[in-house]
């Protein structure tokens, strides 16, 4: 593309991100009057009490005290329908292996039923080959939706099968018609324990793959995804690559970002704390187990939602080299340049 158009582009895209962020903080609005409602001193004092129930050295001295591995599942499984390309769309679900870390929020974590079962689609030839688990956004995770986010007929062509993952409180594991999911969201209690729940199904997901017949298991997310994949990078050694895409990388950052830590000094010393809150659950908070040649990182020049500090942060601490497009968060015109990019790697990787 020549210089105006992309100018004229990426100026489109930013419009959209606001767009969409001005949306999500509307639907969040109740969530956010009430941690508004606490003075400065307020929320020092309870991000300074998460920081100590979640931040002890053992938790990451030892990452499985905080995100053990879960028994093996037994999941149900049924056919959605047969793949014009070959093969099937198989939907499985099993009981989370998720046990809130702290009990005194537990009990409200725990109480929507429909968030402790765990789902997943697996678009598949049902033989031994690689797969790749892509994880979505925030807001997301709906069939019809990621069927038509994530290239899944190419990926079928280049040998994979894909395993369409759903977060806690997000798709068919949502609260209808509760606005905004509360996983993450103003509580840095339940942020940490979705990430705890978050992690426990994953393993699950590359379990499961794996008792199926996968010779390899990779995973990819963008967003509140690309988060999420990378936190997985940094616990499970075995997986084959670790894709995150216009990745979130702090919890902190964004709210910060969002205006959401008041101003000034208040600003500055509420996104150390809340940083301190949430470094449990950060992927940044530990060593990428994945290798740096079996790592992608991608990040959208007009990205107006996790703008591109966030993959700058995450690729330096993976200690990857940043792969920067042109396009936004919601105008993905970066699509093509990335999965390209994405071939290659996993070209080179020999997996596929």
């Amino acid at each position: 593309m020549n210089p105006l158009t992309l100018r004229l582009l990426g100026g489109a895209a930013s419009a959209v991100d606001r767009a969409f962020v001005a949306a999500m903080e509307m639907s969040n609005r109740r969530v956010r009057a009430r941690a508004e409602a606490l003075s400065h001193a307020q929320r020092i004092e309870s991000l300074a009490w998460i920081q100590k129930t979640y931040g002890s050295p053992e938790l990451f001295a030892d990452a499985s005290a905080f995100f053990p591995s879960p028994a093996p599942v037994a999941p149900s499984q049924r056919v959605v329908r047969e793949l014009p390309w070959g093969g099937e769309c198989v939907e499985v679900s099993w009981t989370s292996a998720f046990q809130p870390f702290d009990p005194r929020v537990g009990e409200r974590y725990l109480a929507h039923v429909p968030n402790r079962t765990a789902y997943a689609r697996l678009y598949t030839r049902g033989v031994a080959r690689p797969a790749v688990i892509v994880i979505h956004g925030y807001l997301a995770g709906h069939w019809a939706i990621e069927e038509r986010a994530w290239p899944i007929a190419p990926f079928d062509r280049w040998g994979l099968d894909v395993a369409l993952a759903v977060l806690p409180f997000h798709g068919v594991r949502a609260r209808a018609g509760s606005g905004a999911p509360p996983f993450p969201g103003g509580d840095p209690r339940v942020t940490n324990e979705g990430f705890r729940q978050v992690v426990a199904d994953l393993r699950s997901l590359v379990s499961i793959l794996r008792a199926r017949g996968a010779t390899t298991v990779g995973v990819m997310g963008m967003s509140l995804g690309g988060y999420s994949a990378a936190l997985l990078a940094t616990l499970e050694a075995d997986l084959a690559f670790a894709v995150p895409l216009i990745p979130l990388a702090s919890i902190a950052d964004f709210a910060r970002d969002q205006g959401r830590l008041g101003t000034g000094k208040n600003a500055l010393l509420q996104h150390v704390a809340l940083e301190a809150a949430n470094r449990v659950v950060s992927p940044l908070a530990r060593p990428s187990l994945v290798p740096p040649e079996r790592v992608l990182i991608a990040a959208a020049a007009n990205d107006r939602v996790t703008p591109i500090a966030h993959a700058e942060r995450l690729a330096a601490h993976f200690g990857v080299t940043l792969l920067r497009v042109h396009g936004g968060h919601i105008v993905q015109t970066w699509r093509k340049a990335a999965f390209r990019e994405l071939k290659a790697m996993l070209r080179r990787n020999g997996t596929i």
